[in-house]
C-alpha cells in the first residue's frame, strides 16, 4: 500500500506521575531525516527514539517532539539536616540560658535558619522513562502511519486514473501513426506529379520512400514499452514496500518512451496527444514525489 511522506501523528501517556506528549511530523524529503526534539536533561534518549521511527519509516524528513511535564511528580523530598538542627538548638538553649530568656523553641523557629531544611529532587528512573516514552512514541506512530496511509490512498488512485489516461492516449498515438504514412505516401505521390508534370509516377519509388518513411516514424516498441511500463507501475502501487524511489525511476522511462514518440511524430494530431501525454506523465511525477 502506497503512503504519503507527509504525516503527523499524536499521543499522550504517563511514567509514573509525569506526563509524557510525543508529536511527529514530517515532509517530503529524499532520505530519512529524524530530529528528535526533547528536554536536554533526557538527551539521552534520543538514540532510542530515533530507532523506533526508523521501523516504520524510511523516507521522508520527519521531526518528533516529545515534551515531559513533571509539575504534577512527586520527585522532592524534603530532608532534615538533624546535625544542623541540634547544633542550632543547643545555640539557643544556651543562649536563653545565659541571658535569661525563655526556653520555647518550636520547629517553625528551626526552620527559619538555613539549611536546617533541604529540598532534594529525586533522579528519574531513565531506563523506565525511556520504555514509556517509546510506548507513547510507538502509539504517536501509529496515529502517525493511519494518516500517510489515507494520504497515500489518495496519491495511488490519482495515479491509477493517470496511468487510464495514458493508455488512452498510446491507443490514440498508435491510431495516428499508420495514417500519417498513408498521407504521407499521398502528399509525396502529389509533389512528383507535379515535378515530373505527369499522373505517370513511379510506384516503385513511392512504396520505398513510404517504407522507409514508416519505419522512421515507427512507435510500436515504444507503445508497447510505454505500456509495460503502465503495468508495472500498477504492480508497484499495490506493493507493501515503500516505492516512492521505483516510481521516480519509472517516470524517467515514460518521459524517454514520450519523448522518442514525440521525436517521430511528424503532424499536428500526434503532436497535441504527445504534449497531453507528458502532461499526464508530469502530474505522475509530481505526486511520486510525496510517496514514501
Amino acid at each position: 500500500m502506497v503512503k504519503s511522506m507527509t504525516g503527523f501523528g499524536a499521543a499522550r501517556g504517563a511514567s509514573g506521575k509525569m506526563e509524557i506528549t510525543v508529536e511527529l511530523k514530517s515532509v517530503n524529503n529524499r532520505y530519512l531525516d529524524c530530529s528528535v526534539k526533547i528536554p536536554r536533561v533526557y538527551m539521552s534518549l534520543e538514540e532510542p527514539i530515533k530507532a523506533v521511527v526508523q521501523k516504520s519509516i524510511s523516507r521522508g524528513k520527519v521531526d518528533v517532539y516529545v515534551s515531559i511535564d513533571t509539575s504534577k511528580a512527586d520527585d522532592v523530598e524534603i530532608t532534615v539536616n538533624r546535625p544542623l538542627a541540634a547544633a542550632y538548638i543547643s545555640a539557643l538553649r544556651s543562649m536563653a540560658k545565659e541571658f535569661s530568656l525563655s526556653d520555647n523553641i518550636t520547629a517553625m523557629d528551626l526552620t527559619k535558619f538555613p539549611d536546617v531544611l533541604q529540598a532534594n529532587k529525586q533522579e528519574a528512573d531513565i531506563e523506565q522513562l525511556a520504555s514509556d516514552i517509546c510506548c507513547v512514541l510507538e502509539a504517536a506512530v501509529s496515529d502517525f502511519e493511519d494518516m500517510r496511509s489515507r494520504e497515500g490512498a489518495k496519491l495511488s488512485g490519482d495515479i491509477s486514473a493517470r496511468l487510464c489516461e495514458i493508455e488512452k492516449l498510446a491507443f490514440l498515438v498508435e491510431e495516428a501513426s499508420p495514417r500519417s504514412v498513408a498521407e504521407y505516401r499521398k502528399k509525396l505521390e502529389t509533389r512528383m506529379s507535379e515535378i515530373l508534370q505527369t499522373a505517370d509516377v513511379d510506384q516503385t519509388r513511392i512504396l520505398t520512400e513510404a517504407a522507409l518513411f514508416a519505419d522512421r516514424v515507427a512507435v510500436n516498441e515504444e507503445i508497447v514499452r510505454l505500456r509495460s511500463h503502465v503495468d508495472q507501475l500498477r504492480e508497484l502501487l499495490k506493493s507493501p514496500e515503500p516505492v516512492g524511489r521505483k516510481i521516480d525511476f519509472l517516470v524517467q522511462e515514460f518521459n524517454r518512451e514520450a519523448n522518442t514518440i514525440g521525436s517521430k511524430g511528424n503532424d499536428t494530431e500526434m503532436s497535441k496527444v504527445v504534449v497531453d501525454l507528458k502532461a499526464e506523465i508530469e502530474k505522475i511525477r509530481e505526486q511520486a514525489q510525496n510517496i514514501e
